[in-house]
């Protein structure tokens, strides 16, 4: 069920075939130029999409970038998990994951991190003050190294305590309801207090205070969309909210919305 992966140093790759094994890829040689892209021509950009996944916020942000893209969407197994077909594409078959051309680029953070490099042209930045980039840099990596784990056990504790077999959910539901009560919930209200404080600091709305979304943003949207079904409606602060309308509202997330084939989790 966790579609998070663990965070590698080196995340891009340069694809070339093996020497004894053409149709295998080799992702060893790591590549550390910036392509020229012709936005002209068709697109070689692929997300591989799993269906309610992170990989909405990929979407969302080429569909801010107007950058030609395909969306191939992969459904999930009967276990709610990625469909073996993703490991054809990256090694630990996970999503979010794109090809561009001969790149493959794994993690949520790399690839809005590269997406930005190769096709932003200076967009979705902070504004230039040590305390907005900063306060960019940290919801950046809070999204998937805090937050999402949080917001996943969250979802797992209250889908085992339903799926274990009846004579056994006597006693496992109860242990499953403890731990996520009395410690999973708790610090899930205590991450959504903090954040609407931060946001509260922002003339703009925005996480790093300027006139567009940044890389916070798009990272942690995913998981504040969740916050009400984890936590309850009611201690979803109102900046937060707020947040999640200036989202909503952008004609890029409603464009992306559609191409996954979906609606808001919860609109505002």
């Amino acid at each position: 069920m966790h579609e998070f992966t663990i965070e590698s140093p080196n995340p891009i790759f340069s694809l070339r075939p093996a020497p004894n094994q053409q149709h295998q890829r080799n992702f060893i040689q790591p590549h550390s130029q910036q392509r020229t892209k012709n936005m002209n021509s068709e697109s070689s950009l692929i997300v591989h999409h799993l269906e309610n996944s992170r990989s909405q916020r990929i979407v969302w942000l080429l569909e801010e970038l107007n950058v030609p893209f395909t969306v191939k969407v992969y459904k999930r197994t009967d276990q709610q998990l990625a469909p073996p077909e993703l490991k054809a594409i990256h090694p630990l078959g996970k999503s979010p994951v794109i090809t561009d051309g001969d790149l493959v680029v794994a993690e949520s953070g790399t690839i809005i991190e590269y997406l930005l490099e190769t096709y932003g042209n200076g967009r979705f930045q902070p504004p230039s003050t040590k305390e907005a980039r900063l306060r960019n840099s940290y919801y950046t990596q809070y999204a998937e190294g805090s937050l999402m784990p949080l917001i996943v056990d969250n979802l797992l504790f209250n889908l085992i305590s339903t799926k274990v077999p009846w004579p056994l959910r006597l006693i496992v539901r109860p242990i499953m309801d403890a731990v996520n009560n009395n410690f999973i919930v708790p610090n899930i209200v205590t991450a959504a207090d903090m954040i609407e404080k931060d946001i509260a600091k922002s003339n703009s709305g925005w996480i790093a205070g300027g006139p567009e979304p940044t890389s916070g943003d798009f990272m942690m949207f995913f998981a504040l969309e969740r916050l009400p079904s984890a936590i309850g409606a009611d201690k979803v602060g109102s900046r937060t909210k707020a947040w999640l309308r200036l989202i909503q509202e952008r004609p890029a997330y409603k464009r992306a919305l559609r191409r996954v084939g979906r609606d808001a989790d919860v609109k505002y």
